[in-house]
């Protein structure tokens, strides 16, 4: 069997192909993580630094994203949000995915497939006016915010409409909100959320240190019957 199949089972050819191209093997958090992400499930993700772990959640979700494209084209409407406590970490998220969203593109027009452009966006508060006003007119597929800039869209019209095609959800440094009247407020805005999308999104959480693992797990998905893994290396 080829070793990309070996390496990465159940993602598209060409996704498991830059994969193994820029990293070779996978993380141990990557190889549990992602089983769960692409059964749809929710999932809570505890890993150290380093590990991978922002890429476990990302890769499945753009091998998503891929496939969809492929199969009968992408809509222009955002469909995965990644929401940050910290307004820097969000402008690094959103300059590493240019990483895999380039480097996919490129590895889908080398094997004679059609190219799927892919944006991602960030929204905070430094975002400007002009480029609030085109991310209206033309959403990114995953939007990279902050839990403020978050609330501040749901309240608008322009902005629930955007909002409304939401499939999945990412929440880092999850420990830096649970327990605190921010993460409370986070978790009214994903209720929020969850009322305007046709199907409850997916909610996935990640952070380096999470105590107790099975509480953070009920802050993330709140109270509902919903599955969620809890990943632990």
């Amino acid at each position: 069997m080829n070793p990309v199949d070996i390496a990465l089972p159940g993602f598209h050819r060409t996704v498991a192909q830059w994969f193994y191209r820029q990293f070779g093997q996978p993380t141990e958090v990557q190889i549990q993580a992602w089983p769960a992400i692409q059964a749809g499930k929710s999932a809570l993700i505890a890993a150290p630094t380093g590990s991978g772990k922002t890429l476990a959640a990302f890769l499945a979700v753009i091998d998503t994203l891929v496939r969809q494209g492929l199969d009968g084209g992408l809509p222009d409407r955002t469909l995965v949000v990644y929401v940050s406590p910290l307004k820097a970490l969000s402008n690094d998220i959103r300059k590493n995915l240019e990483l895999p969203l380039g480097g996919i593109e490129s590895a889908l027009l080398e094997a004679g497939l059609p190219g799927i452009a892919l944006r991602a966006q960030t929204r905070t508060g430094d975002t400007s006016q002009s480029e609030r006003t085109a991310m209206k007119k033309l959403p990114p597929h995953i939007l990279v915010t902050t839990p403020e800039s978050l609330y501040i869209l749901l309240t608008s019209a322009s902005g629930r409409e955007m909002l409304s095609s939401v499939r999945t959800v990412i929440v880092d440094e999850i420990h830096a909100l649970a327990g605190n009247k921010r993460g409370a407020h986070l978790m009214l805005s994903l209720e929020r959320l969850t009322r305007l999308t046709e199907r409850e999104p997916v909610r996935i959480g990640l952070s380096a240190t999470q105590k107790p693992l099975t509480g953070i797990a009920h802050y993330l998905i709140g109270n509902r019957s919903l599955p969620c893994s809890i990943i632990d290396t």
